[in-house]
């Protein structure tokens, strides 16, 4: 089990985080094997399993453009993001976005007013039927 989908067991109220320190996790061992004990632990574990944005935008079978759209309308939301090195220097380190599964998954049942296959359906270089659409106002 990653880091990434124990955070969310947190999040969760299945474990409660008892370090100090924001970058561990210190749980409780009775926690632990209750949750480990749970029938319906590889579905959370697998609801849990963090995705990249390329990979987000795979699962649902849209252009990487489209996913940035859906992003910022604040569709789906990400609980984590985590600092990718490129090369030896951190000059070139940048912070990439992850999202759970279920919140990938949760999109599409959730925003029926999107024709999801007419949007999977637009070709490379083509405007995305999405950036026409506002982003809903955020609840007060």
């Amino acid at each position: 089990m990653t880091a990434f989908a124990v955070r969310r067991f947190v999040d969760r109220g299945l474990l409660a985080d008892l370090s100090a320190n924001p970058d561990g996790t210190l749980h409780h061992p009775g926690q632990i094997a209750e949750v480990c004990q749970r029938e319906d632990l590889a579905d959370l574990v697998a609801a849990d399993t963090p995705l990249g944005p390329e990979q987000a935008a795979a699962r649902l079978r849209v252009r990487r453009a489209d996913w940035g759209h859906i992003v910022r309308f604040g569709w789906v939301r990400s609980p984590q993001s985590i600092e990718v090195r490129f090369g030896t220097s951190r000059a070139g380190a940048v912070d990439v976005a992850l999202y759970t599964t279920a919140s990938v998954d949760a999109a599409v049942p959730a925003h029926p007013e999107v024709d999801w296959e007419q949007l999977r359906a637009v070709e490379k270089g083509r405007r995305s039927p999405l950036a026409s659409l506002s982003p809903a106002p955020a609840p007060a």
